[in-house]
């Protein structure tokens, strides 16, 4: 009986290890094979030893390509492993109308890539929307400054006046803040109806965002302006996948911890940190491997803004190994092939590097 169960088991499995067998292993190693040896798509291949990696690390483009994927994914990945946490913790709340929210957050996780990388080449035009919020805040400042100021002077006054009286309120409190917002806003309304306040008149900001600009630390070019707009583009459509995870991880949190945490006096940042954060191990261990290996390969992003942005600025690993596999004419396999192999090692050993922070996973 066992005989035959385990027969049917193997008989399901197949597709799936027929599949990984061709298109993973057996590509792999046909990867490594071509990356010791001359082979450019129309010759006999010979093996030429490690020639091929020596000229992949001499390659600049190569090295701008590791630095470029080094930094986009441990900011992506911190970015959006942290807004995921969050997000998660807001929508762990029972809220009217939260079954709305949590579609609403996770529609941009379901759009194509493509689609959405379009959406931001727009924004982020020179007369796009980002450069025309900009340009409005900045005739608004005196609007917004008095509206701001009047909010937080508002709450302060109350939180004091409450505690005067010996009552318990947060400079926080939900109540007291719709309190203040609405005397702001008739404030800074009155103000700008009687002519006490105006908008400037302002130059419209005039910003290129995809332009061969870079956020330098030392003199050393360590982010590109086009890859921080790609950074946020990703960090926005991959929260609300990763938040699903810690939505699931959430809901295996015993109440009573919270329970114990507030009759100890514990705040909600103390609750967060000290109960949430600790429980969720598993979860953001498992959430931070998929990010690096999905950030380390990036491609769709880059192919699709092109020549919209220096070729310099937005090169990845991912994006090397295409460049140099579909060339026209020879194509030198042999060193797409030794980037693909030094892109899964590197992959390999920020997983594994990774897996020192959080020790209770290996057992």
């Amino acid at each position: 009986m066992q005989r035959r169960q385990t027969s049917a088991a193997w008989l399901f499995l197949a597709p799936f290890l027929i599949t990984v067998a061709v298109f993973f292993f057996y590509a792999f190693a046909r990867a490594a094979y071509y990356s010791v040896t001359d082979f450019n798509l129309f010759n006999t291949p010979k093996v030429i030893g490690v020639k091929p990696y020596a000229d992949v690390l001499g390659d600049p483009s190569f090295r701008r390509a590791l630095g470029n994927s080094m930094v986009f994914a441990v900011l992506t990945t911190a970015l959006q492993t942290v807004g995921a946490l969050l997000m998660a913790v807001a929508l762990n709340r029972r809220l009217r109308g939260l079954a709305f929210f949590r579609a609403a957050w996770y529609m941009p996780s379901i759009t194509s890539s493509v689609v959405i990388t379009l959406i931001f080449l727009w924004l982020f035009q020179r007369r796009g929307v980002a450069n025309y919020l900009i340009t409005q805040a900045q005739a608004s400042a005196p609007l917004i400054l008095t509206f701001l100021l009047t909010l937080i002077g508002t709450q302060v006054a109350q939180v004091l006046l409450e505690r005067r009286r010996a009552l318990p309120a947060g400079w926080f409190d939900p109540a007291l803040g719709v309190t203040s917002a609405l005397l702001a806003v008739l404030l800074t309304a009155a103000l700008a109806w009687t002519g006490v306040i105006s908008a400037r008149e302002v130059p419209a900001f005039d910003y290129q965002y995809f332009a061969d600009k870079w956020i330098t630390l030392g003199g050393v070019r360590v982010l590109s302006i086009p890859l921080l707009v790609v950074v946020i583009q990703n960090t926005f459509t991959t929260i609300p996948t990763l938040m699903l995870f810690f939505l699931a991880g959430l809901q295996n949190i015993p109440r009573a911890l919270y329970e114990a945490a507030e009759i100890d006096g514990a705040t909600p940042w103390q609750q967060l940190t000290r109960v949430t954060v600790p429980m969720l191990r598993p979860v953001t261990f498992y959430v931070i491997t998929v990010g690096l290996i999905g950030t380390m390969q990036m491609f769709d992003q880059v192919a699709v803004i092109g020549s919209a942005a220096p070729g310099d600025t937005l090169i990845t690993l991912a994006y090397y190994v295409y460049a140099n596999t579909f060339k026209a004419g020879a194509a030198p396999v042999n060193l797409a092939s030794a980037a693909a192999i030094l892109l899964a090692a590197l992959i390999l050993a920020m997983v594994a590097a990774q897996r020192r922070f959080f020790p209770s996973e290996a057992s």
